[in-house]
């Protein structure tokens, strides 16, 4: 997969703060666009512009405080007017996979509480098939990994189970990921309701009819998609 560069992401996530207003409450996602977009919202913080946050995961956690961006839980804020995020592929109709970061559950649930959800990527990440460029992660209780990972195969899928410096990774909830290809896929619905119907699996990484506008950086500029 290539890389996207690094000032592609820094425009598109420039471009996201265009979307932020004072007293906003803010659904931070993980990743290196999300990442980007919470370095510049930590320069309009320390500029005086007033915010509060929800994270998706530990490490933008430590990034948004380490940046002075104030941060609370769900339990404190549970409605959120803007979810910010990336994703690791972006369908003609918005639909999207994502989960590479490890933090798919999170994202899913904090793009949830959001009235708005609104999606950073490179031009790279747009496919015609989602299943196309990027396996689709799945979480999954650690009980539950073997059985999980024949049922995929089953399903058609090439499960592999995530591994960080020569160990499983694990998400901040606890579960593994088995990240699993599939050929493109022509009915992600139908293939997500059956991934969730096997015991044991938490969560997936197909998202989709959720994001309501999907900010593409380019080489000079950045295009914004709505979804109709």
């Amino acid at each position: 997969m290539s890389e996207p560069s690094p000032e592609a992401m820094d425009r598109v996530a420039r471009a996201a703060l265009d979307e932020v207003k004072r007293g906003m409450r803010l659904g931070l996602g993980t990743g290196r666009a999300a990442e980007a977009f919470i370095r510049r919202l930590g320069e309009r913080v320390r500029d005086g512009l007033d915010v509060t946050c929800v994270v998706t995961s530990i490490r933008s956690e430590k990034l948004a405080r380490e940046l002075g961006i104030p941060v609370v839980t769900l339990d404190e804020l549970f409605e959120l007017d803007i979810a910010f995020d990336g994703a690791d592929e972006v369908a003609p109709n918005l639909d999207l996979t994502k989960g590479l970061g490890g933090a798919l559950l999170r994202e899913r649930v904090v793009a949830h509480a959001a009235a708005r959800f609104v999606v950073l990527v490179t031009p790279e990440k747009r496919v015609a098939k989602l299943g196309t460029r990027a396996p689709i992660p799945i979480e999954v209780v650690p009980f539950a990994k073997t059985p999980v990972h024949h049922a995929l195969t089953h399903l058609g899928g090439r499960p592999t189970l995530r591994q960080k410096d020569q160990t499983v990774a694990l998400t901040d909830n606890g579960n593994v990921l088995l990240d699993t290809h599939f050929d493109p896929i022509d009915d992600p619905r139908t293939l997500d309701g059956k991934i969730r119907a096997i015991p044991g699996v938490v969560d997936t990484g197909i998202f989709l009819s959720m994001a309501d506008c999907v900010l593409i950086g380019a080489e000079d500029d950045v295009e914004r998609l709505v979804r109709a």
